[in-house]
């Protein structure tokens, strides 16, 4: 029996991927990365580099996957075997283990917030309640350990029953049901008193706000919650079959990763207005404003837990994932079987995400590191969230774009097309455009 497996469907495919694009990036990053950076202006930058940056390298890696076979570090090898090439494949594999390890720390938060939420934690709270509630909760070095576990088992789970049976088969159950929580979620924000002072924040851009930084925040939102740059779109691309139309499911895949961030904004930003809180909470808009409006709004406990449940739904899609890359390492270079690949990547990724559930305040040690003088979560988002994925991506663009050759990328992307109209735009996108952004992005990072 061969382990790799293939996609089902083409509905299949555009829904696994969605789901590994959306996640916590999507309805908790982009919501506070939007609110600081002045609403509107993000939007509109952010969208524009969905389509001159994101698009074009989501293609080149969807194409770069579905013409190997491989995973990212076969994919590499199989065309360019006596270079250097290979160590972004591996890069990739190991990149995608960490973000994983810190990642389901998060996702753990959601299902601990949704629980407090289904049994009514929420109610009659204040922000200073909500901030101590959450401090506390994450503080918890045995709930943090216990809700990391749980988490990855269940990743673990849906990855051992592999990519038609199992990947897939989640994915159509968990995407549709992520956008009916989405919509209901929405037409609840919609209809709070106080709203359109919200939608006028999100959809009225302030030019005067244009700086630099919001430039660049946009454009790494945009590459980021595409799950760029650790070879998971190659991965997910080298189970696609040859009459697939890559351009068209490429852009559908893009279109819902942007889709449900821009729908996430919708429904956070007329709630916070609506109780008079500020936009730019930062990371803790999610977990210590929302609690609060929920508290105050009728049908708060049903709509604060429908929306963790969606919280939660999105981080499954995405650790998902982020766990096949390095399976897929391990079933195509090592042959091992899928089982075997998943339980021992399971474990590496337990082991270093215990440091990470330790550092946000349960122990010391990890919460402050010596000498860097940041949390251990801090530190690997820091190295693998932004320093690896750019270098990844930077170097994925460059390859397809010089050493793969662009030309010979695109007779692959027209396998299953009948056209595709943007070649020349991608040509250049891929060739110049992406690479150039994607190094700012990265000195953003680092100066």
């Amino acid at each position: 029996m061969n382990s790799r497996g293939s996609w089902g469907s083409k509905v299949g495919f555009i829904l696994a991927a969605s789901g590994s694009a959306v996640g916590l990036g999507n309805i908790w990053r982009f919501p506070y990365t939007a609110g600081k950076n002045g609403g509107a202006l993000f939007v509109l930058i952010y969208l524009i580099a969905v389509v001159i940056i994101a698009f074009p390298v989501l293609l080149a890696e969807v194409s770069l996957g579905r013409h190997t076979g491989k995973n990212p570090v076969g994919a590499f090898k199989a065309i360019a075997p006596k270079g250097m090439w290979k160590l972004i494949g591996y890069l990739g594999v190991i990149t995608g283990i960490m973000i994983l390890s810190y990642y389901a720390v998060v996702a753990g938060w959601t299902v601990g917030y949704l629980f407090k939420s289904i049994t009514g934690k929420f109610q009659n709270i204040t922000n200073q309640i909500a901030e101590s509630n959450f401090s506390e909760f994450i503080s918890s070095s045995f709930l943090q350990v216990i809700l990391l576990a749980v988490f990855l088992f269940l990743t673990v789970y849906i990855v051992s029953k592999g990519i038609a049976s199992g990947i897939e088969k989640f994915s159509k159950i968990l995407m549709p049901l992520l956008l009916a929580i989405l919509f209901l979620l929405l037409i609840r924000s919609l209809t709070l008193e106080g709203a359109m002072k919200g939608l006028e924040f999100y959809l009225k851009p302030d030019f005067s706000k244009l700086s630099p930084k919001v430039i660049l925040d946009a454009m790494g939102q945009a590459f980021f919650s595409l799950s760029l740059g650790m070879g998971t779109m190659i991965t997910y691309g080298s189970y696609v079959s040859k009459s697939e139309d890559l351009p068209s499911s490429s852009a559908w895949i893009a279109f819902f990763d942007t889709f449900i961030a821009i729908i996430a904004g919708f429904i956070i930003f007329p709630a916070i207005f609506s109780q008079g809180m500020n936009p730019a909470g930062g990371p803790g808009l999610v977990f210590n404003i929302l609690p609060v409006i929920f508290s105050k709004i009728p049908g708060g406990i049903m709509f604060g837990s429908l929306f963790f449940a969606l919280l939660s739904i999105a981080a499954l899609t995405s650790t998902i994932s982020l766990l096949e890359v390095p399976v897929a390492f391990l079933i195509d270079e090592k042959r091992w079987s899928r089982k075997k690949s998943v339980i021992v990547v399971g474990l590496i990724t337990f082991i270093f995400g215990v440091p990470s559930a330790l550092s946000t305040g349960g122990v010391k040690f990890f919460s402050k590191l010596p000498i860097v003088g940041k949390s251990f979560f801090d530190l690997w988002d820091f190295l693998w969230g932004n320093l690896s994925l750019s270098i990844g991506a930077f170097f994925i663009a460059i390859f397809v774009g010089y050493v793969w050759k662009a030309s010979k990328a695109l007779i692959e992307i027209s396998h299953g097309t009948e056209k595709f109209r943007f070649a020349s735009f991608w040509m250049i996108s891929i060739k110049f455009i992406s690479p150039v952004i994607i190094l700012l992005i990265f000195l953003s990072f680092i100066l």
